[in-house]
Order: structure tokens, then sequence, then C-alpha cells
């Protein structure tokens, strides 16, 4: 029997904190909140505990360095597996327990979901992108209704947790135009109710208007990154942030960087012409979030320096900077994505949960970047050493 007490000053439990909350860890799991502290070992601490956090967008193939993309169609079944390895073990330190990886090659992430002592994984396999569109290198390219079709079944059969679908064009693949569609509306709902038949969600990369819009219209469940972006710059409108939170729509936006982030070429065309900032970017994510719209938390780490592993932090920080309030950032990393990734025993400090908790120094609901500073990880009752 493996038991012990965390005692912290401060527990947020995934929607809102708590004074005095002793929480009883037993077998990997938690026992017990609050109530008299048993005869056990206790942990104490001045700072906050909290479940621990999940990236709803990470690229675990991705070693987080310049052109880290374009070198995956390169990498033996070997080297792919140096990459996973480093790259979850990089995202446990900084207290992230679960991650949803949005796009491998050759579906890589599948073969390290339930490893012992590594976070939890919901694997999207290789995104479905057009030919030569968003990420090609990865696998996923397919055009028409049958290869659509035999794409989408291909991942049901080999086991993935979500479709993704690569609604319009990216930065980080030069060659695709980051304000257009991908897929016509026809092929792009195609998608989604094969997904749909098969039991699976979709989310859908949607940078342009045009493709944010279309990815409305076809019922995806979420949409990442969802920049709205336009010929004149950042733009969305009521009626489109309306109809996302009318349908249910979860929004990953891949907020946060470390250090100086350089944008691609493309994005840093596209910024420079229209004006744009980072400022506009979070602002416009502030706006969704106002409207109803349910905002998940995820770096997009893994594809660039700026984007390195363990950062989600900084995406939670992002939302609290923008004036989201820091209980709804916290959820978006936390109880909000374990309901959206579907981990139902992940995301809240709650008796029969799994006990996969982040212990800091400080206060973020104060002080949001003490987020950053993880003063202890436990993973299914174990401290992450």
């Amino acid at each position: 029997m493996n038991a012990f007490v965390i005692r912290a000053a401060q527990v947020f439990d995934g929607e809102r904190a708590h004074h005095d909350l002793p929480v009883l860890v037993r077998d990997g799991m938690i026992e017990r909140v609050g109530g008299p502290v048993p005869d056990l070992p206790v942990v104490g601490s001045p700072g906050t505990l909290l479940p621990g956090l999940i990236d709803m967008h990470t690229h675990l193939c991705g070693d987080g360095g310049s052109g880290a993309l374009d070198r995956l169609a390169g990498y033996t079944e070997d080297e792919l597996d140096d990459v996973i390895e480093r790259a979850l073990r990089v995202q446990l330190a900084a207290g992230v327990t679960s991650v949803r990886d949005l796009g491998d090659r050759r579906y890589a992430t599948l073969r390290w979901r339930g490893r012992r002592a590594l976070p939890t994984i919901v694997a999207a396999g290789p995104p479905i992108t057009s030919r030569g569109g968003h990420c090609w290198n990865m696998g996923g390219e397919a055009s028409g209704a049958d290869e659509l079709r035999a794409a989408v079944a291909e991942r049901a059969e080999r086991g993935v947790d979500v479709v993704k679908v690569m609604a319009s064009g990216g930065g980080m693949t030069p060659g695709t135009d980051i304000l257009a569609c991908q897929f016509t509306l026809a092929e792009l709902r195609l998608v989604v109710e094969e997904a749909h038949a098969a039991g699976l969600p979709v989310t859908a990369h949607a940078h342009g208007t045009p493709s944010v819009e279309q990815a409305v219209a076809v019922g995806v469940d979420g949409i990442e990154h969802c920049s709205c972006l336009t010929p004149e710059g950042i733009r969305m409108s009521d009626e489109l942030a309306a109809a996302i939170a009318a349908r249910g729509i979860t929004v990953c936006p891949t907020l946060g960087a470390i250090g100086e982030m350089t944008p691609p070429p493309a994005l840093k065309e596209f910024l420079e012409r229209t004006g744009s900032t980072i400022r506009d970017r979070i602002g416009q994510v502030v706006r969704m979030a106002e409207a109803g719209v349910r905002i998940v938390s995820g770096g997009d780490s893994g594809i660039s320096p700026g984007k390195p592993h363990g950062m989600l932090a900084t995406s939670v920080e992002w939302l609290v900077d923008g004036g989201i309030p820091a209980e709804a950032a916290l959820a978006s990393a936390t109880s909000l994505a374990a309901e959206v990734a579907g981990l139902a025993r992940k995301g809240r400090i709650r008796p029969g949960f799994d006990a996969d908790l982040l212990l800091v120094d400080g206060d973020p609901l104060r002080d949001i970047t003490t987020l950053a500073r993880p003063a202890g990880v436990w993973l299914a009752g174990a401290r992450v050493r």
C-alpha cells in the first residue's frame, strides 16, 4: 500500500481554490479530499496543489529545434522513439501529466500510450491534409472522397483517439497558404461524418477565416488556432464567435512562446503587411471566451525553439495576461482540458480521480507565472524525481 497526504496552503481542484484542504493519496488514486489528516506521511507546502496539467496541442515527434517538423520524414523508428521519449520527460518535469498529440509521423505516438512513469497520451496520428498541404511530410495526404474515407477508416483501425484535419495551410509548411482552405466544404464535411460514424471526434487546424467558417459549418468538435486571419489582418465577427459557442466547438488557440519567437516566413509576411501583433491575437481569443466559446490550452509544443516541450504554463499565462480570470485559465489546462480530451479521471482533485498532481511554490491565482515553477509533480501517486 502506498499512501500519503499532501497538505498545501491552497488547493485548486480544477475549478476553484480551497484553503486547508488535505488530499489523501492511496495506490495512485485520490482517496479523500478534506477531513482529518490520518497518521500517514505528510507532504507539507506553503504553495498551491493543482491537478497535473494537460497540454492539448503538442507534437511529440518534434524536437523543438529549428526545422523540427522538416526533419520528421528522415527519422528512423528508433530516432522517432528517442525524440518522443525526451519530449514526454520534459513535459512531465514541467508538471504536464497528460498530452494530446495532434500530429505525428507513422502513428509513432500511439505505441507510447500507456507507458508507465510517462504522461498519458491522447493521439491523432498523422493529420489528414491535402496533397502537398500543411504537414504533408507526416504522411497524411489525401484527396477526393474515396481517399478521405480511407484516411478516416485507417485512423479508426489504428485506434486513434481523435481525428486531426488541416482545414487551412500553415506557417510551418512552405508553399501552403495560411489564408486558404485546403478542402472543399463537402470534403471537410465528409471527414467529419466519417469520423463521427466511427465514434471519433474531429479537430481542425484553421488559420484563415474562411477555413474557420468551413469548420463551423461542418460541425467539427474542435478548432486548433482559430486565428481568423484575413488579407486585412485578424478579423473575427461577433456572429462567427457566437456560432462557435452555439455549436459547442472547443477552441485551442495555441498561445504562448518561450523567449523571442521568430515567426515562420509566411506568418511574418502576414504580420508585417497587416500590422497585426500578438496583442491582437490575444484579444481575439479573449473575445471568443467572452462570447462563451470553450477555450483549452495547448502550446503547439515541439515545433520550434519558441515552442519547446514543457512550455504549457506560458499558454495559460497569456490567457490571464489578456484578461481571462485565472480560474478559467487554469481550468483550460486541467478540468476543461480533461473533459474535451476524454480523460475521465484526470484534470480534477476529487476522490476517485488519478493522483496526477502538480505542486507550485506560490499562488497562481494571484501570480500566474508561478505555474511555470513546479515544486513537485506526481504521476499516478508516484513523485517524479
